[in-house]
């Protein structure tokens, strides 16, 4: 059927508005996508040195001898003479852990060497467990009367380290709180000096991610082995802003 000149120019009408008006709408949307684009990433840092609040300590003494109950008894009194020293330290039953004691038979070993000099040696063990972390520092260096008794103290403590007091930070979440806010508060300060510098301004906040605490010795390498008693708390955390 064919069309009247009326109706063909009706629909060139009507074409060309529909081609117009999607032109204006994509240009809107580039529009938008320009203006959301306006934005600025940053990296919050902050650093806290914290003390610790509880501590562990393991007293690991060792004996040897050709007699089981003769190397078993000597420790027994090893230990006694371990327990006194902490009492007259000051600490209690209730910050004292004393573990049983170990005697091992090395000839029955597998693959025991033929000229092993002592047939048996043991092992004991106590542990300090404690909040007073000033109070098990300052025994740990105060240990010469035990070894001046013939208590044979040993490295054999527990836990990475080995020998000496085991430092904890057991009130993080005391401390978390106020390292992200410092980081928040680097990380703004580092946006607005960046939006000023473009000539923009500061706008809201898009998105944030608070990072991972990590806990270091005091000299802020490495991770914490628990040998420090200072801590290091660091937190890099990231931001995004918007700009106008």
């Amino acid at each position: 059927m064919n069309e009247s000149p009326l109706a063909r120019v009706i629909a060139a009408v009507l074409l060309a508005a529909g081609l117009a008006l999607g032109g204006f709408t994509i240009g809107l949307g580039l529009e938008r996508f320009r203006m959301a684009d306006r934005s600025v990433t940053v990296k919050g840092l902050a650093e806290q040195d914290v003390d610790s609040d509880y501590v562990t300590w393991t007293i690991a003494f060792r004996r040897a001898g050709h007699d089981f109950g003769a190397v078993q008894r000597v420790l027994a009194e090893d230990r006694d003479r371990v327990v006194a020293f902490l009492k007259r330290q000051g600490f209690d039953d209730a910050e004292l852990e004393v573990r049983p004691l170990q005697v091992q038979d090395l000839f029955a070993r597998d693959y025991a060497p033929a000229n092993q000099p002592l047939r048996f040696t043991g092992i004991g063990r106590v542990i300090v467990k404690s909040t007073r972390v000033t109070a098990v520092e300052a025994a740990a260096l105060a240990v010469d009367p035990l070894i001046q008794a013939g208590v044979q103290l040993t490295g054999d403590g527990e836990g990475p380290g080995g020998a000496g007091p085991r430092y904890q930070l057991r009130g993080f979440n005391e401390v978390k709180a106020p390292l992200l806010a410092e980081a928040t508060r680097n990380a703004r300060e580092q946006a607005q000096k960046f939006a000023a510098e473009a000539g923009a301004q500061l706008g809201p906040l898009k998105s944030a991610n608070q990072g991972v605490i990590t806990i270091s010795g005091s000299d802020g390498r490495g991770f914490d082995d628990g040998s420090s008693r200072t801590k290091r708390l660091r937190v890099v955390s990231t931001f995004e802003y918007e700009l106008r």
